[in-house]
């Protein structure tokens, strides 16, 4: 009899970065028989774009009954574990973790980015979830250290993120640039951040869409979190008069990756902006507002991702501009990197694996 498995995470919530977390996990089972339940925001999104049973993640009634019809709680990834808005995220993971055990449930973390966690209490529900674990997989060294210093017993084992499974679509038409008027097409993914609410990175990116258009590049907004992303993207539109183009609520990761392939290039905050280029060979500018941003782009032999903090338009321009003089270069050496990448997110499988006793 094949395991039952309920997958944990913030998915089918209108964030294309977690769902790509989610169908690089499909991928990387696509050869196993397991029966799935997924905890979602919205359980007939989960069915319609990914065939799969999602129950209602906020339902706890639901969700522990659900819990009773399978043999392990599997966590695929993400940075759910932190405390940077809240303890809202890391207090319903915990919970959630402790009724599995309680059921005795097996419970197994794969693909983690944990933090960043500033509170003692997150530190503390963190520490107590992971130490709940039958394995742990973590995304990066980062998050080993994390985890270590908050106090978990386990040595995790260190692999990558679950998005890297994902294909390249198949119905890609790589030649088909959007090329408006001759322009280059150029995607910006932006998000907020800061204790403005993302005016500033509003203000930043307006800049740097009016700059790009003097320089015969056309700018496109691109919408990866449906609720978070929304207002920065409004701001900056608005302070260009409603004139940049915008992507906004996509149905999925693949979709994404369509249009991103007939993109010249991209200029990301989000760090699953820039994963989802680099599966379809557009070789990504990261801005970083995290370590993990920093983290990727050096992954990736790509230029050190200059900090958000203090960034002008004028600066993330020239560095953008050298950036794509030397693409072509970047873009040769992105299948080989992706190739290994992938290699280290199907470590997350053979821990699934382990744990289920195959």
């Amino acid at each position: 009899m094949s395991a039952r498995l309920m997958l944990a995470g913030y998915f089918g919530c209108g964030n294309l970065g977690d769902d790509a977390i989610l169908l690089g996990f499909l991928e990387g089972i696509r050869e196993k028989n397991y029966e799935l339940i997924t905890l979602s925001g919205s359980p007939d999104r989960i069915m319609n774009n990914y065939g799969l049973r999602g129950i209602p993640r906020l339902d706890f009634n639901e969700v522990n009954k659900a819990l009773d019809e399978v043999d392990a709680l599997v966590f695929p990834g993400g940075s759910i574990f932190q405390d940077v808005t809240s303890l809202r995220s890391v207090g319903y993971y915990y919970k959630l973790a402790a009724n599995a055990r309680r059921k005795k449930k097996k419970v197994v973390m794969l693909g983690q980015g944990v933090g960043p966690l500033n509170r003692a209490f997150g530190k503390m529900l963190t520490a107590k979830a992971f130490n709940m674990a039958d394995a742990i997989a973590v995304r990066d060294p980062v998050s080993a250290q994390m985890l270590k210093q908050i106090g978990v017993k386990t040595t995790p084992r260190t692999a990558a993120d679950m998005a890297f499974l994902l294909p390249k679509p198949t119905a890609l038409e790589e030649a088909n640039r959007y090329g408006v008027g001759g322009m280059k097409t150029i995607g910006i993914s932006v998000r907020p951040h800061g204790r403005d609410k993302g005016k500033g990175v509003a203000n930043l990116f307006a800049d740097v869409c009016r700059r790009m258009f003097a320089e015969q590049n056309m700018t496109v907004l691109i919408e990866m979190d449906q609720i978070h992303d929304k207002a920065v993207m409004d701001m900056v539109s608005k302070a260009n008069g409603g004139k940049v183009p915008e992507i906004r609520n996509l149905p999925s990761p693949v979709a994404a990756q369509q249009r991103i392939a007939r993109m010249d290039g991209v200029i990301a905050m989000r760090l699953h902006a820039g994963i989802l280029a680099a599966t379809v060979g557009v070789p990504p500018f990261m801005v970083s507002y995290d370590p993990k941003v920093t983290a990727f782009a050096n992954l990736l032999g790509l230029p050190n991702a200059p900090s958000i903090e203090g960034l002008t338009s004028g600066r993330l321009v020239d560095l953008f501009n050298d950036f794509m003089r030397t693409r072509d270069r970047y873009a040769q050496s992105l299948p080989e990197k992706m190739a290994s990448l992938a290699e280290q997110a199907r470590q997350n499988i053979r821990v699934l694996e382990s744990v289920l006793g195959e």
